[in-house]
């Protein structure tokens, strides 16, 4: 799991929360399988709000130069992200992402807190890792990325409206391990050049970062 950082800035989170306040929501469940029909209580906005695709764009356009995103995701494509508003007593129970979501395949999952956490009590999402579980909660325009293989849930909300935008992606790096091995590389990259500048080691860095990734990547 990677927290990212201010994905959105204060401007774009009122202008968000603003439009938010004045769209058509309906019930969560109308999105829902047929298993999470039974524990999804929540709302999104209706899919023929004409604010939506502007919204959508705003977190999509955010993502995309955000290096942090980038780096951990590797993005082949992002999909529309839904808004959704959980207000007192709503919940979403024990649930894994579908493995195909309009005809793209999710390897991570991506949700953006739009929500400052004071505005709300509970309502943390809930991560099962191999470590147990986390629970997450963060900063309005922060965002949380983890593979869309877990089990999750979202805490009842005991007072207050929780906002989020969530969406998935479809990586050029299919596998968690690769993904984690070029993030690493990167990270470290960026740290020799920052620390000594160019080197001849930093670009074997850089040599093996291009290689592995024509390796492994999909088209």
């Amino acid at each position: 799991m990677i927290r990212l950082k201010q994905i959105l800035n204060n401007q774009a989170l009122v202008q968000i929360r603003e439009y938010l306040n004045q769209s058509t929501w309906q019930d969560g469940k109308l999105t829902a399988g047929w298993q999470a029909k039974n524990i999804k209580n929540n709302e999104q906005i209706s899919v023929n709000d004409p604010q939506l695709e502007h919204l959508q764009e705003c977190v999509v356009s955010a993502l995309k130069v955000d290096p942090s995103f980038m780096m951990a995701a590797r993005p082949k494509h992002i999909i529309a992200p839904r808004f959704s508003r959980y207000s007192t007593g709503m919940s979403y129970g024990d649930h894994i992402d579908d493995p195909i979501i309009l005809e793209c395949r999710t390897d991570l999952s991506l949700t953006l807190f739009l929500s400052a956490p004071e505005d709300y009590e509970g309502g943390e999402l809930i991560i099962e890792t191999n470590n147990g579980t986390e629970a997450v909660k963060l900063a309005a325009g922060d965002a949380i990325l983890y593979p869309s293989t877990t089990i999750h849930r979202v805490a009842p909300v005991r007072s207050g409206n929780r906002l989020v935008a969530v969406t998935w992606i479809r990586s050029l790096i299919r596998h968690d391990y690769q993904r984690e091995i070029l993030l690493d590389l990167d990270i470290a990259r960026q740290f020799l050049f920052n620390q000594h500048g160019s080197s001849s080691e930093l670009n074997l860095i850089t040599k093996s970062i291009a290689n592995l990734t024509r390796c492994w990547a999909e088209d």
